[in-house]
């Protein structure tokens, strides 16, 4: 099968293979990675280094021959002093085939194709080896390389006192491959520009017959495959693998039908990966918008007719992790307007519960809802540190928790803990069972609004806040916190340098709308049962999402073998 059949007949396949990333973006292509384009990707480059993707000529003339070349042209140049001898510990003959390449190929390990070389880093401490950027020579570190690009600027330069003293030749010209192999291994760019660069890459120089753009292709995945794989420590490459890299040799004129060859289906690629990126923005975009119309109704019966349009398309629009997280914040949203369960009006008001805990309401509704101010709520208490050059402070019984530790909606434990020793000695204060506990310091809040139930006695340490309110309304309370999540982060003060943090005078003054308490324990058992659902439908699609990466694996493996 052609490789240009082996994406278009399995279409569906590479362009529905997604996975959800563990950092979510702006936008859906933040969120999601298109795994099954990235699968294609590697297969084409992979068809493409075993002599699959094009067919081969016999007029070509045999890659043993070229090979024989590019050996007796590296001899020269050692002789005459232009490039030096690469250690070099075994030929190829000698290393482990990763796999079978066409009879007109030949294997060669990279000091055969090309010379190489490591840049150098002046002293940081001397300035007369760093210039301004605009005025100095470009210095390539591996934070400049744009993999699979081009270099056209670096953010250091070094003074043409640190190319005569340090460097001691001349600037590495336009057009050279630099790959790093030390920390980040096989990360390839052409430079645009004359510059030097760090030890951690090395600059490729082509034989002549070898095409510079077939070795910046295949170079990454040269570089971290085969017998090279095995004598990668710590994510860096040593003279020995450098020179152990097997490199499978075209003829030449396969080279660059391969390079144009290659250059067409990843473009192909890139068309499928936008059209697909374009796919997930509109999906949700059109999420967004029929889940508005459902917290923008202005009455029962336009609720229900925004809803039924919905449940139409429920199938086509809840589809993707993203969509069902929106969707349960549009239930908690519809939840805390009063619009998922019916009102009561044998309902005993919400008013007189909070008139037994001395709560004073800003306003109160015919349905018998009430207006309270969060920090009217209950008791609020802060937390701290307690020493840590105090061992009998730490490794105790009880719960000490940060941030790191909000990952659930209920709290029992904590990756900390601290003694009764260090309760008693120090700032720290008991927070009781049933209390909200809240982030409101930490860069989290510039996109959430991290909040939980405590199930046990615990303490919290400086960047969170607790609020004990009467037991019987914390898992609304918490419910409530968690639909206004946007609200919040809309409140956080953001530093210059971007430090995100709740000032508690406008956390503590946020408005709750609580309904009667019966009305609040339908609604929590609602929501629950909404969000049981949810998290079977979610599950249901990642089953299903790992189902088609498996079988966009499987084809790529069946593509190999074939």
């Amino acid at each position: 099968m052609s490789a240009h059949k082996l994406i278009t007949e399995h279409l569906d396949l590479w362009t529905q293979a997604v996975t959800q990333k563990s950092t979510a973006g702006r936008g859906s292509n933040g969120k999601v990675e298109l795994t099954g384009i990235k699968k294609l990707r590697e297969l084409i480059l992979e068809l493409a280094v075993r002599g699959k993707l094009v067919e081969q000529d016999p007029n070509d003339e045999p890659a043993t021959r070229l090979l024989s070349k590019t050996i007796a042209l590296r001899e020269q140049l050692v002789r005459e002093g232009k490039i030096r001898r690469q250690k070099k510990t075994i030929s190829a003959e000698g290393i482990e085939k990763p796999f079978e390449i066409p009879a007109s190929w030949s294997w060669a390990t990279l000091p055969d194709v090309a010379s190489y070389n490591p840049g150098k880093t002046p002293s940081t401490k001397d300035p007369k080896f760093w210039a301004v950027v605009d005025s100095g020579i470009p210095w390539v570190s591996i934070a400049d390389l744009n993999h699979n690009g081009t270099i056209w600027s670096t953010a250091k330069a070094v003074t043409q006192t640190a190319a005569d003293e340090v460097f001691r030749l001349q600037p590495i010209a336009p057009g050279t491959i630099l790959m790093s192999f030390k920390l980040t291994v096989g990360k390839v760019s052409i430079t645009e520009v004359p510059a030097y660069h760090n030890e951690a890459i090395i600059s490729i120089f082509p034989f002549n017959g070898v095409s510079r753009d077939y070795l910046f292709k295949v170079m990454p995945m040269l570089a971290l495959g085969g017998n090279t794989k095995r004598a990668i420590m710590g994510n860096t490459l040593n003279a020995t693998s450098l020179a152990q890299i097997l490199v499978p040799l075209p003829p030449e004129e396969e080279q660059h039908r391969i390079v144009q060859k290659v250059d067409e289906l990843m473009a192909l690629c890139d068309r499928l990966e936008q059209q697909t990126s374009d796919q997930l923005d509109a999906h949700e975009t059109l999420v967004d918008t029929l889940l508005g119309t459902l917290t923008q109704s202005n009455n029962a019966t336009e609720l229900a007719d925004n809803w039924a349009r919905l449940a139409e398309h429920f199938d086509t629009l809840f589809t993707t992790d993203q969509s069902i997280d929106k969707l349960k914040q549009t239930i908690l949203q519809l939840a805390v307007m009063g619009q998922l369960v019916e009102q009561d009006a044998g309902d005993e008001p919400v008013i007189n519960l909070l008139k037994q805990h001395y709560i004073t309401s800003k306003s109160c509704s015919l349905n018998g809802w009430a207006e309270v101010s969060l920090g009217n709520l209950g008791t609020v208490v802060g937390g701290s540190t307690p020493t840590k050059s105090k061992s009998e402070f730490w490794n105790g019984s009880i719960p000490w928790v940060s941030p790191k530790d909000m990952k659930f909606h209920l709290i029992i434990d904590s990756q900390i803990r601290v003694t009764e020793h260090a309760l008693s000695q120090s700032n720290l204060k008991l927070v009781p069972e049933n209390s909200l506990i809240m982030v409101v310091r930490g860069m989290i809040l510039a996109h959430s609004f991290p909040v939980a139930i405590t199930g046990c006695e615990i303490t919290i340490n400086q960047d969170m806040k607790a609020l004990t309110p009467p037991d019987k309304i914390s898992k609304y309370l918490l419910l409530y916190l968690q639909a206004s999540k946007h609200k919040v982060v809309g409140l956080v003060d953001r530093s210059s340098h971007g430090t995100c943090k709740l000032i508690s005078e406008k956390l503590w003054s946020l408005p709750i709308f609580l309904p009667p308490l019966e009305e609040q324990r339908r609604i929590v058992q609602k929501v629950d049962e909404l969000m049981a659902l949810c998290d079977q439908l979610k599950e249901r699609l990642n089953q299903a999402s790992s189902t088609r990466c498996q079988l966009a694996g499987a084809v790529v493996e069946g593509a190999l073998e074939g």
